[in-house]
């Protein structure tokens, strides 16, 4: 006689950098007395705090408790942690806050944490997607390979063959493909645990978010991230090689003490990389709304009583009506804010 099946509820916290998901799943985790998945590639390596946004303090409320956060400060610089470690560390810590009996939150904006969550990637080959090949053309050829590197962190490809762009398209294709419903149990180990979404997404127009990040961008440089880029090579020993490996701040503010860009130099690059970042990121959600996963977008400061009526419909176990707008229906057109 099989096991009754466990369903277990996961909230979704997501939205591009500097878009306030950290404010906002922590007020949520309070509201619904959950604890945090960061599903984030960087936050989750120890000394990477102001570069990577790590928001410790945020998750300390006023009355001096913590809403516990998973995932954070695991592992150090030099360990080349991947995509199937996050997954296997991600289900586990869903299983641990599930039987605390509290809510899960899983927030993040690594896109591809996320979606291995909520599409629950098996690691294996299989045929290609011609929407997941398409979706791989259309990133850059830095970006194809810091996400083999995440899957593969010794990759031979990326060893002998960094510019064959195919090759390295196609190892993702084969490391990412997803599985059916069928295979779910196989992924999360465990045949009698599902798991059932609320995806919220943080929406601000494209104007704000790069707005938002020049001024975090500021406050990080005035705020010592130079100096944690010093103690991470000087104290901890990791090599500039490895720290521009993790990309954005801790590329740029490593070729700044190599003396390969002046000040200004490093902060105009690193403050277009990230706003060029950000477009990645909401590329990334079209692409999972897409796929079928409904994403609830809403301003936190407007919209946090929705919100909080969607949530408690969902973990009550009602049906939720559709998103009332789908970032795929959304264009910009041209931004109105100087710079790149």
């Amino acid at each position: 006689m099989s096991k009754e099946q466990t369903i277990i509820p996961i909230l979704v916290v997501l939205g591009p950098t500097a878009s306030g998901k950290t404010s906002f799943a922590v007020k949520l985790a309070e509201h619904f007395g959950g604890e945090i998945i960061s599903a984030d590639s960087r936050q989750l390596y120890r000394g990477m705090d102001i570069g990577s946004g790590k928001d410790i303090t945020e998750y300390t409320l006023s009355d001096g408790r913590r809403i516990p956060c998973h995932l954070v400060d695991i592992v150090e610089p030099s360990y080349e942690y991947n995509l199937a470690e996050f997954m296997r560390d991600c289900h586990a810590a869903i299983k641990k806050i599930h039987e605390n009996g509290n809510r899960v939150i899983l927030a993040g904006g690594t896109a591809l944490y996320l979606d291995s969550i909520l599409r629950s990637y098996r690691l294996e080959g299989g045929a290609p997607s011609p929407e997941e090949r398409k979706s791989l053309r259309e990133l850059s050829a830095e970006e194809l390979r810091k996400r083999l590197a995440l899957l593969e962190p010794d990759s031979e490809i990326l060893k002998n063959e960094p510019e064959n762009l195919n090759r390295i398209s196609r190892r993702i294709e084969i490391l990412e493909k997803a599985p059916d419903q069928k295979l779910l149990a196989e992924t999360r180990g465990d045949e009698n645990i599902r798991y059932k979404f609320f995806v919220t997404g943080v929406f601000r127009h494209r104007d704000e978010i790069r707005k938002r990040i020049e001024i975090r961008l500021d406050e990080r440089l005035e705020n010592g991230m130079l100096d944690e880029e010093r103690y991470l090579h000087e104290e901890k020993k990791v090599s500039f090689e490895r720290l521009e490996f993790f990309g954005l701040e801790y590329k740029y503010m490593a070729l700044y003490l190599q003396n390969k860009l002046s000040y200004g130099e490093m902060r105009s690059e690193l403050l277009c990389r990230i706003r060029q970042f950000a477009k990645r990121q909401d590329s990334w959600f079209r692409y999972i709304e897409r796929r079928g996963i409904p994403i609830y977008w809403f301003t936190p400061e407007k919209d946090w009583e929705k919100v909080i009526a969607l949530g408690e419909k969902f973990f009550a176990g009602e049906e939720l009506p559709p998103p009332e707008k789908r970032l795929s229906d959304i264009f910009y057109g041209k931004v109105t804010s100087p710079g790149k």
